[in-house]
């Protein structure tokens, strides 16, 4: 991952989701997509993943009760649906979630909301990728490292950030199984190791 030149370098990197991605993630994405295509709704259904992965992110009650196995999958959906309604998901993006929950899938919304979001990228002939940086990044700051993905990539990018203060400084951009690292962090690392190895 760590390139000992002091450059941006690049690596595999595994993709992560919150929980693992499985086979049948991906059928309920494809599923949702072919409806949302089929519908004029691509964009809508797009959004509504975003708000309900970022509710995600910030509610520890969300989590545990779309993981619990405790809680059976009809009062689980209709709980679900009633944050979807809440957060202002369209009618197709409560049908979605209420539809997964009930099938028993509901902790790996998330999971599916990415790969859905993949599907929606690829359509638009775009790439999705990652940029992590030290502090907030500035919109002339994002649209410059957006703009020098495309060009190194070849393809349209759609980018999204996050802050991680232990980079020090600079960034970090993960573009699939590639990443590309521009942090201090990666250059203090890369100089000591070649200090250790000198």
């Amino acid at each position: 991952m760590r390139g000992a030149s002091g450059g941006t370098s690049e690596t595999d990197v595994a993709e992560g989701f919150d929980g693992v991605a499985s086979e049948a993630a991906g059928r309920y994405a494809q599923a949702v997509f072919d409806l949302a295509k089929e519908t004029k709704a691509l964009e809508a259904v797009e959004r509504d993943f975003a708000k309900f992965s970022a509710a995600w992110a910030e509610s520890a009650d969300l989590r545990a009760t779309a993981r619990s196995p405790l809680i059976d999958p009809d009062t689980k959906a209709k709980a679900l649906v009633a944050v979807a309604a809440k957060l202002g998901l369209s009618d197709l993006g409560q049908k979605t979630v209420g539809t997964i929950a009930k099938n028993r899938r509901a902790a790996e919304l998330l999971a599916i909301a990415a790969t859905y979001r993949k599907l929606v990228l690829r359509e638009r002939g775009a790439r999705q990728i990652e940029i992590i940086s030290a502090k907030p990044l500035a919109d002339a700051e994002k649209t410059a490292i957006v703009d020098a993905l495309s060009k190194k990539l070849g393809a349209k990018v759609e980018a999204e950030t996050s802050v991680d203060e232990s980079l020090i400084g600079g960034f970090v951009v993960r573009a699939g199984s590639r990443q590309f690292d521009a942090s201090v962090k990666s250059k203090l690392d890369a100089l000591r190791l070649a200090l250790k190895s000198a």
